[in-house]
């Protein structure tokens, strides 16, 4: 299946539009990585929990838009939309959501 964050695809066409499907993941970080990566924010570098949470939650969400739009018979999925939003009273959680237009080719 094809994924992608434009609108068209070269050298096919949208023979149908099938909907918008989604995928959301939300995450809590572990306190753990936190402590770490706190030290990491004071001295200085990346912080390699961080990058492996936020990646594994894009796939997450991506896959999940992927299985939302097999259901329906797509062939791909344009216009995707990546969101990440921090959630919780501490900031504690982040929820990525994916969503885009599922559709036919010809």
């Amino acid at each position: 299946m094809i994924l992608t964050t434009t609108s068209t695809i070269e050298g096919r066409q949208v023979r149908t539009y099938l909907g918008i499907v989604t995928g959301e993941v939300i995450v809590g970080a572990n306190i753990f990585s936190d402590i770490f990566a706190s030290v990491r924010d004071i001295v200085g570098g990346r912080s390699g929990a961080y990058e492996n949470a936020l990646r594994d939650a894009r796939h997450q969400a991506l896959s999940e838009l992927q299985a939302e739009a097999q259901d329906i018979g797509a062939d791909a999925v344009i216009a995707i939309d990546l969101d990440y939003e921090v959630l919780g009273k501490t900031g504690s959680m982040l929820m990525v959501s994916a969503s885009g237009t599922a559709v036919k080719l010809g």
